[in-house]
């Protein structure tokens, strides 16, 4: 089996199909020990499964203390049955006792669900009967509960439907008399609901069974049934209603698609936030990933968002801990200085005080994102309007300068601002009004500077590049000296691919002025661009110099220093740029597009709003992650990053090309045949997304290489 990885690198190699069983039963799950390195298959030919976790609603009483958590007291069920008493031998099960061996060991592991052992009860095989769970489930569990506790219920094993009723099988259950020897999820959901108490209830059921026993619609029932048991919980289940899940010997030597990843998510993989702390929103995404990302899309573990406590804590890894690091503080602080005294200061359009030669004003609390800035003093032209980013945590100084005597007309004074109004409120309504203000301004004063820049920020965010270049030029023309309408008509040139001109323009912005940040950070992106990457790093780490907390900067110098085989020295600086672009979504939209520069030369993004190149720049950060481990061999780390850079920007053919490529070469190094076909999905949304980029062809044989060996198997 042959894969194009570039256009001269060729890889082989092949892995003998694995058997698989499929079957419907169902386990309650939370967590196994695996060994390290064994990756598992994609299942194929299976038997199936169905899970599902719930929890009361209430808060969960996690400490504000750093790194000290409260467990609370925890008690726990855990049945497994694989053989039955009265089944035939070809409606036997394999794995539930080693599913509910593998469960108990997590749960009371202090790298996982840290339970008492003496709390956790374990039934498998004959032990499972009938009256057994009765006592445990309507006795035992009622009786030492408290309302404080955590209680999980695990089952793995036979599901049944009679009469319109499901019914979970215990080890003596008679297909003759299933009402009367079955335990009926009525009765479980009576049972946690109305008897069990606890602050934090679970239940994780993998629901399971061969057509042979029941028609597929009993799937749907099975499923439905035990997603509805009690909405106070926290719910994960294993596939959608209609589906099955899949398990395989070569699953950790014989487990569930779903069961491996939910333990490899309690063992720490979830744990995104890196506090130690796996919380019911972490698991759920994790393992929702991950199944999906193996089985194609076949299936698919559902959570019922808003109905449990996000911050649910499901299992504890101290090791996971990462010491001093908090997180990203939200809020950061513009310092304004003034070259004169008697300078008063306009933010976002509200005045926040008069800033005097040598005494700067300080303004903490400023939500994160791009600020419109004004001085303005009387007698004189106004330093501004312009635009400063507030960065997550971090000071940003700025420099106010009242220089030349006033010769402008309120009127057109006035103008400005209203269109800087609706300028800086994003969407094509609003730049459409701005638009009209700013051309009423520039009017009424032809040598007005600044309302034929930001006529060309308009028309530029509205795709109208041609008048866009208009205005620019119009502004430069005005004043020779304006560098920030340099730097602006560079970031638009950049968009259009006219990098040479853009080169020009930047380098004139950065000789008038060499303390230009934004010329220079513009300058690393023209110049990698061009790839010329020692270039490229040297302006960055200018920009930089001059402004340490400007992200894109960081980004921009990242890139060349991937592109230039620096990986390790690239994925620190990604990091930095992801850390310092840390805003909360909702706040993205404030990010300004001429301040952040767009990132060109992927493939034709289109934005309809600001929001958009803050995706497309953290997208494109990630996929930087994704790509530098990769070619350190990084297999699982590059898949992750990959899967975060889809989560800003699912249609990047790039990225899919990558994670495709990716899943390959796991596949191959490991000898695990079931990744390929994951693989192969990201090839062919590639090629849906842009079949005509220059790694199509490259796709294109990967995919046949992939098709004509897993046919050979």
């Amino acid at each position: 089996m042959n894969f194009d990885w570039h256009i001269s690198n060729r890889l082989s190699g092949s892995r003998r199909a694995a058997e698989y069983l499929a079957r419907f039963c169902a386990a309650a799950i939370l967590a196994w020990p695996l060994a390290a390195q064994q990756t598992p298959p994609k299942p194929v030919d299976t038997q199936q499964r169905d899970l599902r976790l719930e929890k009361d609603t209430g808060p969960a009483s996690l400490p504000t203390q750093p790194h000290v958590v409260r467990i609370p007291r925890s008690y726990a069920l855990v049945v497994g049955i694989s053989e039955y008493k009265n089944l035939a031998a070809a409606q036997q099960l394999q794995f539930p006792d080693r599913d509910a061996d593998s469960v108990y060991s997590i749960l009371i592991s202090t790298e996982g669900g840290n339970f008492k052992a003496e709390n956790v009860h374990k039934l498998t095989g004959a032990k499972a009967t009938l009256d057994r769970l009765r006592y445990e489930l309507e006795q035992w569990l009622p009786s030492v509960s408290k309302e404080d506790d955590r209680v999980l219920i695990y089952f793995a094993g036979h599901g049944f439907v009679y009469q319109g009723k499901a019914y979970l099988a215990p080890y003596d259950i008679d297909l003759k008399n299933i009402a009367g020897t079955g335990y009926a999820m009525e009765a479980l959901s009576r049972d946690i609901s109305a008897k069990i108490k606890g602050k934090w209830k679970v239940l994780l059921t993998d629901s399971c069974h061969s057509g042979a026993i029941n028609p597929d619609t009993d799937v749907q029932l099975i499923n439905g049934t035990l997603s509805n048991l009690n909405r106070s919980l926290f719910s994960l289940t294993a596939s959608r209603d209609r589906e099955r899940s899949f398990e395989s010997k070569d699953w950790g030597g014989g487990h569930g698609i779903f069961t491996y990843y939910v333990v490899k998510g309690l063992e720490g993989a979830a744990d995104e936030s890196r506090d130690g702390i796996v919380t019911a929103d972490e698991l759920a995404e994790y393992v929702h990933r991950n199944v999906r990302e193996a089985t194609g899309a076949q299936q698919n573990p559902t959570s019922e968002r808003g109905s449990f406590d996000s911050n649910m804590m499901l299992a504890f890894v101290p090791s996971n801990v990462q010491p001093g690091a908090p997180p990203p503080p939200k809020f950061g602080t513009l310092v304004l200085e003034a070259n004169t005294t008697g300078v008063e200061v306009f933010v976002d359009g509200k005045s926040v005080g008069v800033v005097n030669k040598g005494t700067p004003l300080s303004l903490p609390g400023l939500v994160p994102g791009s600020h419109i800035i004004k001085g303005v003093k009387m007698g004189y032209e106004p330093d501004g309007p312009r635009e400063e980013v507030v960065y997550p945590g971090q000071e940003t100084t700025v420099s106010i300068k009242i220089l030349i005597v006033k010769h402008r007309s309120k009127a057109a004074l006035d103008l400005l601002d209203k269109g800087m109004e609706l300028y800086t409120k994003g969407r094509a309504e609003n730049y459409r009004k701005a638009a009209v203000h700013f051309e009423q301004a520039l009017a009424m004063d032809p040598t007005y500077s600044q309302a034929a820049l930001y006529l060309g920020r308009t028309y530029n965010a509205l795709f109208e590049q041609e008048k866009a270049e208009q205005y620019f030029r119009k502004a430069v023309e005005i004043d020779a000296d304006y560098v920030e309408a340099h730097a602006s008509y560079a970031g638009m040139l950049l968009d259009i691919g006219n990098v040479d001109e853009a080169v020009r323009q930047l380098i004139s912005a950065v000789g008038r002025d060499a303390k230009c940040s934004m010329g220079w950070y513009l300058l690393a992106q023209a110049y990698r661009m061009k790839d010329a990457y020692p270039q490229s790093i040297e302006a960055a780490g200018k920009a930089i110099q001059l402004a340490p907390n400007n992200a894109e900067a960081h980004f921009w110098l990242a890139e060349s220093l991937r592109l230039n085989g620096s990986y390790e020295e690239a994925r620190k600086e990604y990091n930095t740029y992801l850390k310092l672009s840390d805003f909360d979504s909702k706040l993205a939209g404030q990010l300004n597009y001429y301040v952040l520069g767009f990132l060109t030369g992927f493939g034709k993004k289109k934005r309809a709003a600001q929001q958009d190149i803050w995706k497309d720049l953290r997208s494109l950060a990630y996929f930087g992650l994704c790509d530098a481990e990769r070619k350190q061999s990084h297999f699982d780390q590059a898949i992750t990053y990959c899967e975060k850079a889809l989560g800003y920007d699912s249609g990047d053919p790039y990225v899919h090309f990558a994670l495709g490529l990716v899943l390959a070469k796991k596949a191959q190094q490991n000898g695990i045949v079931e990744m390929l076909p994951a693989a192969r999905q990201h090839f062919v949304a590639m090629l849906n997304i842009n079949g005509e980029m220059a790694e199509a062809d490259l796709a294109r044989k990967n995919i046949a290489s992939i098709d004509a060996f897993l046919k050979s198997q």
